[in-house]
C-alpha cells in the first residue's frame, strides 16, 4: 500500500507539473507577459535604421514566442546593401537584429554613377559619388560583365591588406590577364586568378625593389622592370 500511495502521489505531482507548465506557455503565448518591448538594431552604417525597422513587422504587444525570426531576417536581408542578418530573442522582452552590411571591394563607373561590388561579386548599389579608397574596375575588349567582375574580385580578395590599400585600379583583360595599378603609379601584373596565395606571399617583398612594373604572374619567376 505505501508503494501504491507513492506511485499515485508521483502521478499527481506529474499532472500538476504539466498543468503549471501549460498555463505558463499559454500566458507567454497569448498575454503580454513576454511581449516585445524593445527592438535593437546593431551593425548599421550605410543602411538607414528606418529602412530596417520598416521591414521588421513586429506588432505591438506580440509575444516573444510568436515572432518569426526567420521571416524577419529574410525581409531585412532583401535590402540590397545588407549582406546577412541575425534576429535573436533576448528574454524577457528584447529582439536583437544584427546586420552585416555589404562592403565594396571594387566599383565600375557608368553614366548613372558608381556601381559597387562586394567580395561575393554582388553588385549591390549605385552611388552618385565615387567611393573613396575603393579600386576602380577597368575592362578591355570583349572581357566584360560578370566574368570580368569575378576575375577582379578574386584577385582583390587575395591581396594582403598592405597591398590592397594601395590599389587604385584593377584592369581585367581576360581571366588570365589581370593587373593592378597602384596609387603611386606603379603596376603589378598579377596574371590569372590561380596561385593567389603564392603571389600574395611574394608581391610585398618584390615591391621593396626599385622599378615600375612588378610581374608576379608566374610566382616562381617574378620580374621587375
Amino acid at each position: 500500500m505505501p508503494a501504491a500511495r507513492g506511485w499515485h502521489g508521483y502521478r499527481l505531482w506529474t499532472v500538476v507539473g504539466v498543468v503549471v507548465v501549460s498555463l505558463l506557455v499559454v500566458l507567454a503565448w497569448f498575454t503580454p507577459v513576454l511581449s516585445v518591448r524593445t527592438v535593437r538594431v546593431d551593425g548599421l552604417s550605410a543602411v538607414p535604421e528606418t529602412d530596417v525597422r520598416g521591414r521588421l513587422e513586429i506588432p505591438d504587444g506580440r509575444s516573444m514566442l510568436r515572432i518569426d525570426t526567420t521571416a524577419i531576417a529574410q525581409r531585412v536581408a532583401a535590402i540590397p546593401k545588407v549582406g546577412s542578418v541575425r534576429v535573436q530573442r533576448k528574454f524577457p522582452s528584447t529582439v536583437l537584429v544584427t546586420v552585416v552590411e555589404r562592403t565594396p571591394v571594387v566599383y565600375f563607373e557608368a553614366p548613372d554613377g558608381a556601381h559597387l561590388i562586394d567580395a561575393e561579386s554582388v553588385e549591390f548599389a549605385i552611388e552618385p559619388e565615387l567611393p573613396i579608397g575603393v579600386p576602380k574596375l577597368l575592362t578591355e575588349g570583349s572581357f566584360t560583365g560578370p566574368a570580368a567582375t569575378r576575375a577582379a574580385v578574386d584577385v582583390l580578395v587575395t591581396l594582403p591588406p598592405a597591398l590592397s590599400v594601395q590599389v587604385g585600379e584593377v584592369v581585367a583583360r581576360s581571366i588570365s590577364d589581370v593587373s593592378l595599378s597602384l596609387r603611386d603609379g606603379r603596376k603589378v601584373v598579377w596574371g590569372g586568378t590561380g596561385d593567389g596565395e603564392r603571389k600574395a606571399a611574394v608581391v610585398l617583398p618584390l615591391l621593396t625593389r626599385e622599378g615600375t612594373v612588378f610581374d608576379v604572374s608566374s610566382p616562381n619567376l617574378v620580374t621587375v622592370k
